[in-house]
Parts: C-alpha cells; sequence; structure tokens
C-alpha cells in the first residue's frame, strides 16, 4: 500500500469511528427507556462490535468507553452513585472500555480464518465482559447494596439478585440482539463500502 492509501485507510476509520460515537451516544440515551427490571438496555452493543470490526480494537474501545461516559452522565448509574462514586465510575467505565476492546481483539483473532465466525465471537464477547466486569463491580464496591435490594425483591440471596435481577434479563437480550444484528448489519456496510 501507498502513503496515500494508508492514509485514505485511517481516514475512513476515523471517519465511521466518529459516525459510530455519534450512535452510541443517540442509542444509549435512547436505550434508557427501555427497561428490563430496574436497568437499561444497552442497545449500543451492537455499533461497539461494529466498530470493533470495522475499525480495529482501539477504537472499540473508545467505542466503549464513551458508552460507559453516556451512562456515568445520563443518570443510568444513579442507584449506584448514592453508594460509592469511585466505584461506580470505575466499574462502568472499565465494563464498557473492556468490551470493545476485547471485541476487537476476538475479531482480529479470528478475521483472517473466518470474517462471519470473527464478528459472531465478537458479538458473544461484549456483552459477556460488559456483564461480567458489571457482576465483578457490584461485588467489589456494592455487596452490601446488592443484598439488600435482592431480599426487598424477593430473591433469596444477593448472587441470585445478581445474576437473576440485575443481569440476566439484560445479558440474554443484548446477546442476542448483538448475535443477530451484528453480522447483518457488518455485511450490509461491507457490501455498501466494496460498491
Amino acid at each position: 500500500m501507498t502513503k496515500t492509501n494508508n492514509r485514505q485507510q485511517t481516514t475512513k476509520k476515523l471517519v465511521l469511528g466518529a459516525v459510530l460515537t455519534a450512535l452510541v451516544v443517540i442509542l444509549q440515551l435512547l436505550g434508557s427507556f427501555i427497561k428490563l427490571g430496574p436497568f437499561s438496555v444497552s442497545l449500543v452493543l451492537v455499533p461497539i462490535v461494529l466498530g470493533a470490526a470495522m475499525c480495529g480494537y482501539k477504537i472499540g474501545a473508545w467505542l466503549g468507553f464513551i458508552f460507559g461516559v453516556v451512562v456515568l452522565v445520563s443518570g443510568d448509574a444513579a442507584a449506584f452513585y448514592s453508594i460509592n462514586v469511585p466505584g461506580t465510575i470505575a466499574t462502568v467505565l472499565v465494563k464498557g472500555t473492556l468490551c470493545g476492546l476485547c471485541a476487537g481483539l476476538i475479531y482480529n483473532l479470528f478475521e483472517n480464518k473466518n470474517k462471519y465466525l470473527a464478528v459472531i465471537a465478537a458479538a458473544v464477547v461484549c456483552p459477556v465482559v460488559n456483564t461480567g466486569v458489571f457482576l465483578i463491580g457490584c461485588k467489589l464496591f456494592f455487596m452490601s447494596a446488592v443484598t439488600e435490594w435482592g431480599l426487598a425483591n424477593g430473591f433469596n440471596n444477593a448472587v441470585q439478585y445478581m445474576f437473576l435481577g440485575l443481569a440476566g434479563g439484560n445479558f440474554i437480550f443484548e446477546l442476542l440482539i448483538n448475535i443477530i444484528l451484528a453480522p447483518v448489519i457488518l455485511k450490509v456496510m461491507t457490501f455498501v463500502k466494496d460498491k
């Protein structure tokens, strides 16, 4: 590739990254209105996976970070802010950044073997990391409050509440949406790009 082609590819990735950044912000703000239990559904994981696949793991991490920032400023993390502000900030930013970073790394790992498999793997990893880090954050920073919330909501213990009340429905929804939409949208975007 020539220097000009490299610059053009870099510019295209940055422009797509900027468009996906705006989409992450919009979807997260709109997603605040879609609730499963007490928490919003993260519709933004699809553009995070797409950005990680089409632009690389750095853009994936950036999109995840922006997702975290929007969660923090939109009020979606208000219940956790009242308990532990630094723990809330750390959990939300780390879970967002890592879900995008890991999606990009997994996509890169499988891309040369099979792009379809690569995007499905990234679409699975993104919500797994997002939810996994959220649950770790709950354990580290919010366990006493989570225990109280669980008992108040009729769960037998905090672990049951964490998996069934806080994360279960959201995780399954996010996982299915990612697995269904990310490969289809990536295929359409790649088709349009190649035309």
